[in-house]
């Protein structure tokens, strides 16, 4: 019976063994599982990390862009026309007027002086400094280096047909300007509100985006 008893006890050793090594295998298998999950909950949290720092730092260049930069603007009525239409989409250089001063024959856009909480889009006429008259459908202006005066000739965006109504003799103080819509006959203008303060003007149009059909990058016009 002793050998009975000792295959009984080998036979026991070798299963307990074989327990013991499944047990570390599946202990093994655990510890993967484990780690594994444990890499994807690091690659998850660096991805989410990524991906908070990548909208932080778009909203803060958005925040700039619009705020020095560049900003839209919807042009709203017929006061420039032909220059601009009603609904055109606009994208205004900020930055220009950080850097320096509107130029004659600019087209900018500004809080209007009575109503801050409404934008206006006129060209720059008159400059600080100057004097602007309106006489006989004519804008003559003055300044150190025309003293005798110059005829403006807007033909460069103008029709020569068009002509500008009003009796004007306007002096610019050092941070004044003159500025009129390009549809002369109808746009309310330094003819009728008088001259617009430059902390008023936030910037010039630089292009328009829409309609597609009519996309254009603006230059200053040359007299």
């Amino acid at each position: 019976m002793e050998p009975e008893n000792s295959d009984i006890e080998k036979n026991t050793s070798t299963q307990l063994a074989e327990e013991k090594n499944a047990g570390r295998e599946e202990e093994g298998r655990a510890e993967g599982e484990s780690s594994e999950l444990m890499d994807r909950v690091k690659d998850f949290l660096c991805f989410s990390v990524d991906t908070i720092r990548v909208v932080i730092v778009s909203l803060i260049i958005i925040f700039v862009v619009r705020s020095f930069i560049i900003q839209p603007f919807f042009v709203n009525g017929s006061s420039m026309v032909p220059s601009f239409e009603d609904g055109d989409y606009l994208i205004v250089d900020e930055l220009s007027y950080e850097l320096g001063e509107p130029q004659r024959g600019e087209v900018v856009i500004f809080k209007y002086p009575k109503d801050p909480s409404q934008f206006f889009i006129k060209r720059v006429i008159g400059l600080p400094g100057e004097t602007v008259q309106i006489q006989n459908g004519k804008i003559t202006i003055f300044n150190n280096q025309h003293l005798e005066g110059f005829v403006l000739d807007e033909s460069r965006y103008l029709d020569r047909k068009v002509t500008t109504s009003g009796s004007v003799y306007q002096v610019l103080g050092p941070d004044e300007y003159y500025v009129l819509g390009d549809n002369r006959a109808a746009s309310s203008d330094s003819r009728v509100w008088g001259v617009l303060g430059r902390s008023y003007i936030i910037g010039k149009a630089w292009v328009r985006a829409w309609p597609l059909d009519s996309v254009k990058l603006f230059d200053e016009p040359v007299y």
